[in-house]
């Protein structure tokens, strides 16, 4: 997992995440861990949180209003 550090400076609560193929792993504060997919919430909003994981901005703020659909990892 690679570390996620917000560039906002402000507290994120996501802590890591795991970009895959067709998914991405995102762990939360408190060590939870969800594993979004291309099946679970659509490939464009899988390839967005991709996007926004590898710039460390916005991820927790995007999973919080989008609320996409996940698996257990």
């Amino acid at each position: 997992m690679t570390t996620y550090k917000s560039k906002s400076g402000k507290h994120s609560g996501v802590t890591a995440y795991q970009n895959g193929h067709n998914y991405i792993i995102v762990q939360f504060n408190h060590s939870v861990v969800y594993k979004y997919t291309y099946r679970s919430a659509g490939k464009p909003t899988i390839e967005k949180m991709k996007a926004l994981a590898l710039a460390n901005k916005g991820l927790s703020t995007f999973i919080s209003q989008h609320q996409p659909a996940y698996v257990q990892p």
